[in-house]
Parts: C-alpha cells; sequence; structure tokens
C-alpha cells in the first residue's frame, strides 16, 4: 500500500508515493535535498538540472566517503549499500513520475 506526499523542494512542490512506513524518511531526505541545493545554488548559482545535477553528485560523494570509512568496529554505523541503493532507486522513480508532467512545461 502507498500513499501520495507532496514535498517542497526549491520552492517547488512535488507529490510522490511514498510506502507508509517511509513518510518521515522522505520527508527528511526532501529537507536534506532542499537544504543541500539552497547551499550549492548559493556557492554556484546554478539552477535546473545543473543545480540538480551538482546536488545528487556533492551527496553521492559523502555517501562513497562514508562507505570507505566504515571499519568492522562501527558495524552499528556502517550503511547498508543495497538497502541504500534500493531506496534511493525508489526515490528517483518516485521523483521521475512527480517530475514528468513538469518537463512537458519545457
Amino acid at each position: 500500500m502507498t500513499t501520495t506526499l507532496d514535498i517542497r523542494i526549491q520552492g517547488r512542490e512535488y507529490r510522490v508515493a511514498c510506502a507508509p512506513g517511509e513518510i518521515d524518511s522522505l520527508q527528511a531526505a526532501a529537507a536534506l535535498l532542499d537544504a543541500r541545493m539552497s547551499e550549492i545554488a548559493k556557492a554556484t548559482r546554478s539552477t535546473g538540472e545543473r543545480l540538480a545535477v551538482m546536488t545528487a553528485l556533492n551527496l553521492a560523494h559523502e555517501l562513497n566517503t562514508a562507505r570507505q570509512h566504515a571499519t568492522p568496529h562501527s558495524a552499528d554505523q556502517a550503511i547498508d549499500a543495497e538497502e541504500s541503493l534500493r531506496r534511493i532507486q525508489a526515490i528517483e522513480a518516485r521523483l521521475d513520475e512527480a517530475l514528468a508532467p513538469q518537463e512537458k512545461l519545457f
């Protein structure tokens, strides 16, 4: 069962499908993405697709760095790469679905 959730990123509202147990996580991800996009927009004056790609690249770099620094002693804090990838792909699919109608505007 899925529910819809309205999220706001860079002043634009998106409606995305979400599993009920992932609502808080998706809202937190949207807030993080919005904050990071704002930071990068200020620093680079990028907008639109370039801003989204730059933000995604920065977040992916941070994820890879965190993976590289995870040690066996920090198993409690280690990132489950497969689960993270699954969740990222699910969020991408939801965002693609939400953005599809927007692309008709351009």
